[in-house]
């Protein structure tokens, strides 16, 4: 991968990432660099699922972005409620 590929991921991972978070309602207490991680992860997870299903185009697709935005929102929901009971102890 070149450096331009990873700085196109990083920018794509942050963009996912911070809509991924807005979907999901409520407050998210996961650092802002998780949801990165989560939203690079889903971006490549996004592009895989669209692409299986026939969504994936060459260039900018919305339908792509969608199915990215999804997963993140999901990545983002199941990481929160981890995170967040990670210090409770009952």
């Amino acid at each position: 991968m070149t450096v331009t590929g990873i700085i196109s991921a990083l920018v794509v991972g942050i963009i996912v990432g911070a809509l991924g978070r807005l979907v999901v309602p409520g407050k998210q207490n996961i650092p802002i660099w998780l949801t990165i991680v989560i939203g690079i992860i889903a971006a490549f997870i996004g592009t895989f699922i669209a692409g299986a299903i026939g969504l994936s185009t060459a260039g900018f697709s919305i339908w792509e972005l969608l199915v990215q935005v999804v997963v993140a929102a999901l990545g983002v929901f199941l990481v929160a409620g981890a995170y967040g009971r990670r210090g409770v102890r009952h």
